[in-house]
């Protein structure tokens, strides 16, 4: 997780900020491909507490700050070109590198079917 906030001198240093005793982190990334991967959509979204705060779209290729929460992370990333360049190659790097997987079904926990030397022996479900 990246907290940004301004610095301070180390004479003021604040005592650590404690998250909440209950909340949720999500990062998600997803890809939308069209004809096959004639043209690939990848979406990267950071989600706390189930409101998603920052988003980086391959189409507009910059973080864009979905609330307030998210705006200091979005200025900070877009001002970065490696974070910039390792975001805009995820079309490549992670979408079109991955296709081939999610073509097959073999995806784990999408059809249900288990991959190599993860059979069962009958009977041998277990408890459920």
């Amino acid at each position: 997780m990246l907290l940004s906030s301004p610095p301070r001198s180390r004479s003021r240093q604040p005592k650590p900020i404690c998250p909440p005793e209950h909340f949720l982190y999500q990062i998600k990334h997803d890809c939308y491909f069209t004809n096959g991967t004639e043209r690939v959509r990848y979406l990267y979204r950071d989600i706390y507490n189930g409101r998603q705060d920052v988003h980086f779209d391959s189409e507009l290729g910059v973080y864009v700050a979905d609330t307030e929460l998210g705006r200091p992370d979005a200025e900070g990333w877009n001002k970065d070109p490696g974070i910039l360049a390792d975001r805009r190659a995820a079309v490549d790097t992670f979408c079109r590198y991955n296709y081939g997987v999610a073509q097959t079904g073999k995806v784990v926990g999408r059809t249900g079917e288990r991959g190599p030397g993860q059979e069962r022996e009958r009977g041998s479900e277990g408890p459920g």
